[in-house]
């Protein structure tokens, strides 16, 4: 297949483009910089443009990317780029998908779209929950409206926790966790659901592969687990037991708003879509995927 990637820079997109390689497809990436090498294309969002021939010949579009969550407080500014990084390059892309006859779409989303969903479990059916994750992943969804209306298989990624060894939620836990500083957060009852970095892009390489996949997809491990239990295994890993607690409201003052939907909040989501489409975890289980991520 001759898949494009949008957000092929980032810890997801560059392991996602080395697999779809792999695994025998050719990939073409758009770069928002002039092109430089034969395999890239230029676009621009904010401008809706996309250079003439982009998609041209495409058997499908990934979309990636968007601005960083936890990198810096949820200002009025902030929120605004986080939301416009991800819903304008949606449309931008879900109308171009749409123009070009490209048959397949899978675009981001997060489990942030459940809101806090307490100890419930949260497959693709549940429905979206409160706070402004929440209203950020519903306006991302909707972006790629385009694309469906135009035919086009389209799977809304909703990505969980990612464990890798280079970044994702891992990189400032491990920092802690080496100065003895690892500590559960609130009650620690909040789940979190997390997916490897090998399943994160094995489920995307699925989705691009598998015409039964369609709609909303949570890509997490089918094991969700408490916060508790994933400061206590993260600490047996690291060889770091972690014996500290940050209280709910010290997260609430100092973080806010960002502190306690990225902290506080927790989904149980499951990966109904992917089990049933037949789906095979590399990390079935947080001990698995932590072993692969701190070894």
């Amino acid at each position: 297949m001759r898949v494009v990637v949008a957000g092929s820079s980032g810890l997801i997109g560059t392991a996602l483009v080395a697999r779809l390689r792999e695994a025998g497809h050719e990939v073409l990436r758009l770069v928002r910089r002039s092109p430089s090498a034969p395999d890239e294309r230029g676009w621009d969002p904010p401008s809706g443009r996309i250079d003439g021939g982009a998609l041209d010949g495409a058997d499908a579009v990934v979309n990636l990317g968007g601005a960083g969550l936890a990198d810096r407080p949820w200002s009025g500014a902030r929120r605004q780029a986080i939301r416009d990084s991800r819903v304008v390059p949606t449309d931008v892309l879900a109308g171009a998908v749409a123009r070009a006859g490209v048959p397949v779409l899978v675009s981001g989303s997060a489990v942030g779209y459940y809101g806090d969903g307490g100890d419930r479990e949260l497959d693709e059916s549940a429905p979206s929950g409160e706070g402004f994750l929440a209203d950020v992943c519903r306006d991302w969804e909707a972006a790629a409206a385009p694309a469906i209306d135009a035919g086009a298989r389209v799977v809304l990624a909703r990505t969980g926790l990612v464990m890798s060894p280079s970044g994702g939620l891992l990189a400032p836990m491990k920092l802690a966790w080496k100065a003895f500083l690892g500590a559960r957060l609130g009650t620690g009852q909040q789940y979190m659901s997390w997916v490897s970095l090998d399943d994160e892009v094995g489920a995307l390489t699925f989705a691009v592969e598998h015409d039964a996949l369609r709609g909303p997809v949570n890509i997490t491990g089918p094991a969700p687990v408490t916060n508790r239990v994933l400061t206590a295994q993260l600490g047996t890993a690291l060889g770091r037991p972690a014996v500290l607690a940050i209280p709910a409201p010290v997260i609430s003052t100092v973080l806010g708003d960002m502190g306690r939907e990225m902290l506080l909040f927790g989904q149980r989501a499951v990966p109904r879509a992917l089990l049933d489409a037949g789906y095979t975890f590399r990390h079935p289980t947080l001990a698995d995927a932590l072993s692969a991520a701190t070894h």
